[in-house]
């Protein structure tokens, strides 16, 4: 792969006229539906590399078949961690992570531990993330998904505080497979409390180009879709293209 190490997270502050090539490399074009075929992965790479989307997000199985297929793009690999429902142990999602980046991956999106969060149990939280990232091991960026339709904003708020201080890059909204999905409130939410230190992805419901804009807009600097063509594709004949 082209450019497959390390990249710490870019702080994008675009206002309403950003450029196409701006928008598309702040898209991870997903595809985790269960039933996905090795064919419509193989397609989501290709359009991935036509319109030059940041990553693809898929499930650790098709990690080798993306990493050889990307192999001379720049285009980046995403993988999701103890997806959909966080609730595998740390060392199970430490195991995950390490086989998935020996497999290409280069961006992490694990699931936090949602149940420890409703049941206050802070402490397993932190050691679940800081495990991820030590599995890591400064090879892969680490977005950390909150699930934020299960969650009061109080909850939302100190696992974002704890996400900011246990060495992942980013926090992320929402698996797309839980209650909700990304909103404007709870973007504004989670960079007012993580300021300008780490990114913020939104993802969940982003289907066109007026709601990744407003996602923008409102703090988000990566956006998971699995419209991430259709999103592009809206943005021509707007003002922004």
């Amino acid at each position: 792969m082209g450019n497959s190490e390390h990249k710490n997270h870019r702080i994008v502050n675009f206002e309403s006229n950003f450029t196409m090539k701006e928008l598309a490399s702040m898209i991870d074009h997903t595809l985790l539906k269960p039933d996905s075929t090795k064919d419509q992965i193989l397609q989501l790479c290709r359009e991935a590399e036509n319109h030059h989307f940041a990553t693809v997000c898929v499930n650790p199985y098709w990690v080798p078949v993306v990493a050889e297929e990307l192999k001379d793009s720049d285009v980046r690999i995403t993988t999701v961690i103890g997806f959909p429902l966080g609730s595998t142990s740390t060392f199970a999602k430490m195991a995950e992570t390490r086989d998935a980046i020996a497999a290409g991956a280069t961006e992490i999106d694990m699931v936090i531990n949602i149940g420890a969060i409703k049941s206050g149990d802070w402490t397993t939280v932190r050691k679940d993330i800081e495990g991820v990232v030590q599995a890591a091991e400064k090879r892969a960026l680490v977005k950390v998904i909150l699930e934020t339709g299960f969650l009061t904003d109080q909850e939302k708020v100190k696992a974002a505080q704890i996400i900011a201080s246990s060495g992942a890059h980013y926090v992320k909204t929402s698996t797309g497979f839980g209650p909700g999905q990304a909103t404007i409130d709870d973007i504004v939410l989670l960079r007012k409390t993580v300021g300008q230190q780490m990114g913020i992805k939104a993802s969940g419901g982003i289907k066109d180009f007026q709601r990744a804009r407003s996602m923008i807009e409102a703090g988000a600097d990566r956006i998971g879709t699995s419209s991430g063509v259709a999103i592009i594709s809206g943005m021509k004949g707007t003002d922004n293209y």
